[in-house]
């Protein structure tokens, strides 16, 4: 379990120790996307939803996440966060809205798990605001995309 910084040597969970590592820039971006039936999408994007702005406030629902993602996972070190922007588009084709979460800050860890973090909870948000017109919804495809920043440097995905 060496390889796993969030073990000691005994195998015991611990939050990782990053006293010791530079304050450096610090980025990172999480795609997802929510598939729903044509009806809702079209529902989300003339603004007829009962509950509302769906989209801002799912954005909001996302920034708020990242803000608390220390709160919800529990060896994530508590960040201040200089950025945290969300972009919910909706796909019509594909009836689906994609979601894309940027976080930075300036650091010691970084934000991988922020920006997961803000996209899910939007996609949940709009889950929430609609599942009573579609409770077939389809979160999926969360995922890192880029990171960089610390010893690791630059991530992108493939």
């Amino acid at each position: 379990m060496s390889n796993l910084t969030h073990f000691d040597d005994k195998g015991a969970a611990h939050m990782v120790d990053v006293s010791d590592k530079q304050v450096t820039h610090r980025v990172a971006v999480a795609k997802g996307t929510i598939s729903m039936d044509p009806a809702t999408l079209t529902l989300i994007t003339e603004g007829r939803a009962k509950k509302g702005d769906v989209l801002g406030v799912a954005r909001l629902a996302g920034i708020m996440a990242a803000k608390k993602t220390s709160d919800l996972i529990p060896l994530c070190h508590p960040l201040a966060l200089s950025k945290v922007s969300l972009e919910l588009t909706p796909d019509i084709p594909n009836c689906l809205i994609e979601i894309e979460a940027t976080v930075k800050t300036t650091g010691q860890t970084g934000v991988e798990m922020e920006a997961l973090t803000a996209v899910s909870v939007a996609a949940l948000t709009v889950y929430d605001m609609v599942k009573a017109v579609d409770k077939g919804m389809i979160i999926s495809h969360v995922r890192l995309v880029l990171k960089d920043g610390g010893k690791s440097g630059l991530y992108e995905a493939s």
